[in-house]
């Protein structure tokens, strides 16, 4: 008979699929990357979720059965509790009957010592009970000869119990007088008053899903959504290969509201199969006029696109998936951040890479403008770069992270960059001081995100204050003072990781989305959830459109919903 077998590379791709499944997306990358995923013929559409976890309990299974089956001496039992996992993965089907064996036979002498033991009770009860009947007839003969002693007593002692009784029903009719008493005097004076104001606290207003427009379309995960900022465009971009552009109707949101072709435009990231993992789109970014897309994908190429669907230009000189793409204000350069450990800053009236930056030593993991010429990179190799494009040295490089930067974000001014990191820290930097300016270490798990209120000089809210957004796989999204360099509040409605925040173009909300397949939207000034919704996938990012009053989230369900915003 032939044993299943499974090849390394089905292997590596279950384990690539687990990764992604649970959120990793950058150990799944990486994995993908180094392991060749996009060269496997595995179609992964016909492979399920879940399943390598699936296929090791199934092996697990299969090994402690057949160690069961094959072990004649005892009987097996209907439940196989004999093994532990760790004797399933380190011992052979040899080994494991041995263990059935002992354990099983361990077990019958058990029971045989439980017989035993129970005989043995039974004899001490009937002895004890044989004894008890002695002393019960020694009683007997003893309480007859005090019989009529206590006969000549009875009379004398029926007469005082009756006194007794007499007394208490005399107190028992007092009490009940003076109860009534009590009572009518509760119901003249009335209860205390009780404070009724309604408590800050409230309940947070639930969105229906009728009141949300879903937009279908995806194949797999929805990884990053973004408005345009010239109107009601939303991007999309996803791991089935395609980035989508979504005309969303003006009015409002709702379960009858469609966006069908020709309201959607499918940017194709494939020439072949569909199922090409290498063209997963990870990042993706509108330019400042709206006129332009930008999207990165796991091949290292990045696409540029016309706001109907055309491909405009194709990007080549990266060595690895794109993780992170940004235009700057003016629009004449596109920044990119590659797992090849580079940054590149492409010339946008020639596409032509304009510099490329190799300063890390491990793969660049975000990019974010400080103004139009200069930037910043954060890496897994925990370090900050500030550089300037025609410099071929950092201008500054910021240390202090003791696992890899996630994220990193200037600002609104430029002149405070923050960062956040495996390590559970969040930190805000100057380009005055090498060492940071604030350290947070108020969250107890990685920070995956953090964002800036978008408040100062040049913004529409100059006099606010600076806020800092910080959002944890601890399941909480702190608010910090950036100039104070001290916590304001902590955000607790979600039970499982955040992976997106967003504040509101006002700056007096934010919006957050979870694991836990909500989405929150908190107000700011109060540190409380003021509507939420449910949706039916963890979610990877939330953003608001120009106006504020629409707030789009994308699912690893591969669903965008859009919903409307008012108070």
């Amino acid at each position: 008979m032939t044993h299943s077998t499974i090849t390394s590379t089905e292997l590596n791709y279950l384990v690539f699929r687990y990764l992604q499944e649970s959120g990793l997306t950058h150990s799944a990358f990486a994995l993908g990357y180094e392991a060749g995923i996009n060269k496997c013929a595995i179609d992964g559409n016909q492979v399920p979720p879940g399943a390598l976890i699936t296929l090791v309990q199934k092996g697990l299974q299969y090994i402690e059965l057949e160690a069961n089956l094959d072990n004649t001496d005892v009987d097996a039992d209907d439940d196989f509790s004999f093994l532990q996992p760790l004797d399933l993965i380190t011992k052979d089907v040899n080994e494991l009957q041995q263990i059935i064996k002992a354990k099983k036979k361990e077990k019958v002498q058990k029971e045989c010592d439980k017989d035993k033991n129970k005989d043995s009770m039974i004899a001490q009860d009937r002895d004890q009970q044989f004894e008890s009947e002695r002393v019960r007839e020694r009683q007997d003969r003893d309480a007859s000869q005090e019989k009529e002693k206590e006969m000549m007593e009875v009379d004398n002692e029926q007469e005082r119990e009756k006194e007794k009784e007499e007394e208490k029903e005399k107190q028992h009719v007092e009490s009940k007088d003076k109860t009534k008493l009590d009572e009518h005097e509760v119901s003249r004076v009335g209860p205390e008053q009780m404070d009724i104001t309604p408590s800050s606290q409230s309940l947070a207003c639930e969105i229906s899903r009728s009141e949300v427009t879903i937009l279908e379309g995806h194949s797999s995960e929805v990884f990053a959504c973004a408005w345009s900022p010239a109107g009601s465009l939303l991007a999309s971009g996803s791991g089935d290969s395609t980035a989508r552009i979504w005309k969303i109707p003006d009015g409002p949101c709702g379960k009858d509201v469609q966006v069908l072709p020709p309201n959607v435009h499918v940017l194709k990231h494939f020439k072949g199969r569909t199922n090409e993992k290498s063209k997963d789109v990870t990042t993706l970014d509108w330019n400042g006029e709206g006129t332009l897309l930008a999207t990165g994908s796991y091949d290292g190429q990045a696409r540029i696109w016309s706001p109907d669907g055309e491909l405009r230009n194709t990007l080549v000189k990266h060595r690895g998936p794109i993780f992170s793409l940004k235009w700057n204000k003016k629009g004449d350069f596109l920044l990119s951040g590659s797992v090849d450990k580079t940054a590149i800053v492409w010339d946008t009236k020639t596409w032509e890479c304009k510099q490329q930056f190799e300063y890390h030593s491990a793969p660049t993991l975000d990019v974010d403008w400080r103004n139009n010429y200069s930037f910043a990179t954060c890496s897994t190799d925990t370090m900050i770069y500030v550089c300037k494009i025609g410099e071929t040295h950092p201008v500054k490089a910021f240390s202090g992270h003791k696992a890899e930067v996630n994220a990193i974000k200037w600002d609104p001014t430029g002149s405070l960059l923050a960062s956040c990191s495996d390590d559970g820290t969040a930190k805000i930097w100057s380009l005055k001081q090498d060492k940071c300016l604030h350290d947070f270490k108020d969250h107890s798990k990685e920070i995956y995100t953090i964002r800036w209120r978008p408040t100062g000089q040049g913004t529409n809210n100059p006099n606010q204050q600076l806020v800092l957004a910080s959002a944890s796989f601890d399941s909480t999204i702190k608010l910090w003072d950036a100039e104070q360099g001290r916590l304001l509040c902590s955000l607790n409605g979600h039970r499982q990781p955040v992976y997106s925040v967003a504040f509101s173009p006002n700056g007096e909300y934010l919006a957050s989305g979870s694991l836990d397949q909500s989405l929150h939207i908190w107000s700011v000034k109060e540190g409380r959830i003021l509507k939420t919704y449910k949706g039916r996938g963890g979610i990877f990012e939330v953003c608001w459109n120009r106006e504020g009053d629409k707030i789009a989230a994308c699912f690893a369900n591969s669903s965008i919903c859009v919903m409307d915003f008012r108070m």
